[in-house]
């Protein structure tokens, strides 16, 4: 099982960030790495939806929308909220644990549109993990692989 937890510390200093900055990386992130794969899949039910992917345990939301051209940082609220622990969101991205398991043990929280929130678990359960660490940089690609493979 991954045993990973943040530092008290850094999980404090995170909590002091505003929402923009964070939200503005992952978007960054999330087009480089998961809209290439993203793209192969139908993925127009997320166009113009609002998200919101809330770690609880370091006490910050990501929050974002879909555009025809990838993911875009976005203020207000959202139309859904997944919620978890950081380590729960790593075990998700490994496919080391189900989310169904999370969701039924209470680990992961949706809240808002559960309509939407399935759709997207569908998107996700399609995407080839190999097609996403495609677009990593090697050191990365190699830790993420020890990872799903840990």
């Amino acid at each position: 099982m991954l045993n990973f937890v943040f530092p008290a510390p850094l999980a404090k200093l995170v909590t002091q960030l505003p929402v923009a900055p964070p939200s503005r990386v992952f978007s960054m992130l999330a087009n480089r790495l998961l809209w290439p794969a993203l793209k192969t899949l139908d993925w127009q039910p997320l166009v113009g939806r609002r998200y919101a992917i809330r770690v609880k345990d370091l006490g910050f939301s990501l929050r974002f929308t879909v555009t025809q051209h990838g993911f875009a940082p976005i203020r207000g609220a959202p139309d859904l909220t997944i919620s978890a622990t950081a380590r729960d969101f790593l075990l998700l991205l490994s496919r080391r644990e189900d989310p169904d398991t999370l969701f039924f043990s209470r680990r992961l929280v949706s809240e808002g549109d559960t309509e939407l929130g399935l759709t997207i678990k569908n998107l996700l359960d399609a995407l080839d993990p190999e097609s996403v660490l495609h677009h990593l940089p090697k050191p990365l690609a190699d830790a993420a692989q020890r990872l799903m493979g840990a």
